[in-house]
């Protein structure tokens, strides 16, 4: 009667490793498939904004399409001419890709 006593005491106190184990395999598997995958995609549009020239035709985080006409690097803002004459001032950071890379991922779909 000791004996079952004993190994389920033991059981019960293996069984809090095993759950720990697994956590950590659930949180290692979470972080391969969901934030470095996210990490990598946010590092190529921050080169992508870094590279951003007079001339460029690039595509808004709002969807508006645009030529950079002027960039203010005190300011991190870019003046984008989305119309013959109609220029806006966006900020950097919303602005996430090229127009041949738009037109290249609408393609893919």
């Amino acid at each position: 009667m000791n004996t079952m006593i004993l190994s389920a005491q033991a059981a019960q106190q293996g069984g809090g490793l095993g759950f720990l184990v697994m956590m950590v395999a659930i949180f290692v598997i979470m972080w391969l498939f969901m934030v470095r995958p996210q990490q990598k995609k946010q590092k190529k549009i921050r080169e992508f904004q870094n590279a951003i020239k007079a001339g460029d035709q690039v595509v808004t985080g709002g969807g508006i399409y645009g030529t950079v006409r002027f960039i203010d690097q005190a300011r991190n803002t870019v003046d984008l001419e989305v119309a013959h004459g109609v220029t806006i001032k966006v900020d950097r950071g919303y602005i996430f890709q090229s127009t041949d890379a738009a037109a290249a991922t609408t393609a893919q779909k």
